[in-house]
């Protein structure tokens, strides 16, 4: 079991740290509230999924930090 919390746990960190300084800093209950678990809604149209993500929340620029970190071109 604790050859998969540390990796987990690491994940984590990481995750917090790419997205913003808050989050970076902030424990690994907040980061898992704030930016894992992410009420989202799966939307079916033309047959495709479709994952449509609150707009209105207060960390949602975090969320988007990380995902276009995650997803962009490789850093040089």
């Amino acid at each position: 079991m604790l050859a998969l919390a540390a990796p987990a746990h690491n994940l984590t960190r990481a995750a917090g740290t790419l997205a913003s300084a808050f989050h970076a800093r902030a424990t690994t209950a907040t980061i898992r509230d704030r930016l894992i678990n992410v009420s989202a809604r799966l939307a079916r149209s033309a047959r495709r999924l479709t994952l449509q993500l609150p707009e209105r929340r207060p960390w949602s620029e975090d969320l988007a930090q990380l995902f276009s970190t995650v997803h962009g071109p490789p850093a040089l």
